[in-house]
């Protein structure tokens, strides 16, 4: 048996293209951000980074927070605007 999705096909074609979108839009920001060093996105305060002879340890903590901030905040706009 298929299991039927609410609002059909058309509703998982809108939310693909949003969420395309969304990618597009996340790829022309980190592209612009290499034109504009003032912008310094993977470089925030709470990054962690380590560096020692023959030793490099970088995890972009404060970005990765950042980021997840801006998502819940789209996906929530696009959420209650489907409703």
């Amino acid at each position: 048996m298929m299991a039927v999705m609410p609002g059909g096909p058309a509703s998982l074609g809108r939310m693909l293209l949003v969420l395309g979108g969304v990618l597009v839009a996340i790829g022309l920001v980190l592209v612009l951000a290499e034109r504009f060093p003032g912008l310094r996105i993977g470089k925030l305060p709470g990054d962690l980074s380590v560096e020692r002879p023959g030793f490099r340890f970088y995890f972009p903590l404060g970005t990765s927070i950042l980021v997840s901030v801006i998502l819940s905040l789209v996906l929530w706009l696009v959420g209650r605007r489907g409703r």
